[in-house]
């Protein structure tokens, strides 16, 4: 069975894809499709939807969305729904410019901006909400966080597994970043992983209709 992933991100599709090894997930440009939905809602779950029902219009196939990020305590839960393009404190929704920086910068942005905050507090976590929209206005949802501490050094990064965020992630019980972690064990505790857990039951369901 087919399954659609609202995003244009590979990293998204492969971790996607070893959640759910029962089924073929697809992302837009698979199939000849551009995908670029403007994000316009205040809550992750907001955009999980926007996604979801943009590209089930589209496609008219079953489509898991995901909006995740990561909320840093010491600055009040930013970047929040910014991650993706966050540019430092004065740029949470990008450049001015709209040019995209690397996700090295944004690390450090992210660890410096934590650092000048004063708090002592590195805890953080990442969000995911997801959306599997089934059928014309019909869908569930399902929301989890994966917690963590932020590295106070960018010289303390580390791992080479992942994305985006996890080389400055570290987790305490591990004794190392999420991007150390192997990717079977980052399915079983992660944000998205528990995300898709509470989904994967429905989805069975919808492939023996």
């Amino acid at each position: 069975m087919k399954i659609f992933l609202a995003s244009s991100n590979k990293h998204k599709q492969k971790e996607m894809q070893e959640l759910l090894p029962d089924f073929e997930v697809l992302i837009p440009s698979d199939v000849g499709i551009e995908f670029d939905p403007e994000e316009t809602g205040k809550s992750f779950y907001e955009n999980s939807m926007i996604k979801a029902k943009a590209l089930y219009d589209l496609v008219k196939e079953p489509v898991i969305a995901d909006d995740s990020g990561i909320c840093v305590d010491a600055l009040g839960g930013a970047p929040g729904i910014y991650s993706s393009r966050y540019a430092g404190p004065d740029f949470m929704q990008g450049r001015p410019d709209g040019k995209k920086i690397s996700q090295d910068e944004q690390n450090r942005f992210l660890i410096q901006q934590t650092n000048d905050s004063k708090n002592p507090d590195r805890s953080c976590r990442y969000v995911c909400a997801m959306v599997l929209y089934y059928a014309k206005d019909r869908f569930i949802i399902s929301q989890e966080t994966f917690e963590g501490q932020l590295i106070d050094d960018i010289s303390k990064q580390a791992g080479s597994g992942g994305f985006g965020y996890d080389p400055i992630v570290f987790l305490p019980e591990y004794g190392k970043t999420v991007a150390e972690i192997s990717a079977e064990e980052k399915n079983k505790i992660s944000h998205r992983g528990k995300a898709v857990a509470h989904i994967v039951q429905f989805l069975g369901k919808l492939q023996k209709k």
